[in-house]
Parts: structure tokens; sequence; C-alpha cells
């Protein structure tokens, strides 16, 4: 499906670099923009949290430890973390230095687990052991902020929410949506442009596509499908077959960031740290989150 796509919009790219420089409307924006989220439904169809997780306080914690690393390290890691503290209650209760010894492979480990600390006694405190269902609760446990508290509602609960991360903002900026470099103005953008309804999945796919073709560095922008909508296009490597190569995850071929994804992903699984590809299927609680979502 992706190798097709590609061959066939790498061309009329190029067309699309002397429109990008007229002036464009605020309505026409808006149009291109929703285009580029239609556009980017048929491209990833299967787009979803990055992220293995079984119940919402996994996923909170997931996300917590996503903070200046990869998702796949972080998956990596947390079938040891949730085996040894599989409640809030439990990992509140944990000597510091046993979590931070596990974490450790995610980096920056005394923070995250002062935070892992913290917010799980917060938890357990405040909300009877079980994870809040609302922003404003989200942002008050300690290591949460807006865009975690927005992955957690829009994967764990259903609640629309934009999730601004480095790819997200960087693609926001590259696609003319926004010129805002805060977080939030760039989420307050974007939420004017789309319906609410839209705004999880969309998060999913726009980070998707920075991690598989609108790199930082090297975005592929001859092998991108949308690249006749972006005013961007030429930032990057324009060559057909150059770009190719600089595709990511199932978009090249190679395993994609979960040890347990979805079963309509077209990838490969990730391995596990010892190596070893992992096992098994999404549980129903997964399912059923990222399906509301």
């Amino acid at each position: 499906m992706a190798e097709s796509k590609v061959r066939k919009t790498a061309v009329p790219a190029v067309k699309a670099v002397a429109k990008a420089k007229k002036p464009e409307s605020h309505l026409a924006m808006v149009r291109r923009a929703r285009k580029i989220n239609r556009e980017l439904a048929e491209l990833y169809p299967y787009a979803h949290p990055e992220l293995d997780f079984d119940s919402p306080f996994e996923l909170l914690v997931a996300t917590v430890l996503s903070a200046q690393t990869t998702d796949l390290r972080v998956n990596q890691t947390t079938p040891v973390l949730f085996a040894k503290y599989p409640t809030p209650e439990d990992m509140a209760a944990a000597v510091p230095e046993e979590l931070e010894e596990i974490i450790r492979p995610t980096g920056f480990f005394r923070a995250k687990a002062r935070s892992l600390l913290g917010l799980s006694a917060a938890v357990r405190d405040r909300f009877d052991g079980e994870v809040p269902g609302r922003l404003e609760d989200l942002v008050t446990l300690p290591g949460v902020g807006r865009k975690t508290a927005n992955v957690v509602l829009g994967n764990a609960f259903g609640v629309p929410g934009i999730t601004v991360d480095t790819h997200f903002g960087r693609l926001a900026r590259r696609f003319g949506w926004t010129a805002e470099e805060d977080p939030e103005k760039v989420e307050a953008a974007v939420a004017e442009i789309f319906p609410k309804s839209e705004w999880t999945m969309l998060s999913h796919r726009v980070v998707f596509h920075g991690r598989r073709i609108c790199h930082s560095r090297k975005p592929a922008c001859g092998a991108c499908p949308i690249a006749s909508l972006c005013p961007s296009y030429g930032v990057g490597e324009t060559d057909p077959e150059k770009a190719q190569k600089l595709l990511k995850y199932e978009m090249g071929g190679q395993p994609g960031q979960r040890l347990r994804p979805p079963a309509h992903y077209p990838g490969r699984a990730a391995e596990a740290a010892n190596g070893e590809a992992a096992t098994g299927t999404e549980t129903k609680a997964t399912e059923t989150t990222e399906g509301a979502a």
C-alpha cells in the first residue's frame, strides 16, 4: 500500500512548491489541513498509540517514562516494571532505588522515579486508586502535563485530545497550520482547525507521519504521499529513490515500536529487551480504548 502511494505522489509534489508560495487564506488553509488529515487517514488506517498498555494506569506510567526516549525503549522496560508494581498502591510503596534500577534504560531515571512515586501516591490517596478521567485532575499529578494527560484521555478514556509532542509540533508548523512553538499554543491553534471528534486520531496520524516520513533532520519529501499538500516540500530529500531509503518502521520494512502491536498493524512487532520477539495479543481493555479513540 505505502509503496504504491509513494510512487504516485512523488512527481506531482514538485508542482506544489509554486502553488505554496501564493498567499493562502485562512479558509484555504483549513481546507488543506483537513484534506491532509483525510490523506493521512488513508495512509495510516492502523495509526495507534505506540506504547504497550493494558490499563489507564499503565498508559499513564508509560507516557511519563517516554519523555526523552523512544517508545520502543519504554515498551522493553514496562513488562518488568508492571510485573513488580501492577497497581498505583504497589508503585507508591516501591523502594526508590529498586524502581530507579528498573526504569534506568529510559534515561533521567531518578527524576522519572520521583514522578512515578508521586503520581502513584496521588492516585492512591486522592482518587481511590483509579486514574482520573478529567484533564484538570490529571495535570495535578506529579510529572503529568497536558501532553501526557491528553494521551491518557484520548486512548484510555475515549476523551478527544490533541497530543503535541515534538513530532506533532514540527509537522503542524511544516504544514502551515501554525507558527507557534509553545505546545499549548500549538494545541489551541490546531483545535480551531479540526472538529473535536478528530483530535485523538489526528494526533496519532501526524505523529506516525513524523516518525516514518517527515523526520526532523532528513524528511523524505520525495517519498511523501501528501507532498502536493505541503508548503514545506523540499526541506528534505526530494529524489524518490533516495527518499525511499529514509522511510522508517513499517514504511521502511522495519519493526515497529510496540512489542504487542494491535492486530491491524501491518508491520512486525518489536523485539523485547532480551532480543526475543514478543508474543501475545492486545487485551480487550486496550482494544476497546483504542477503538474508542
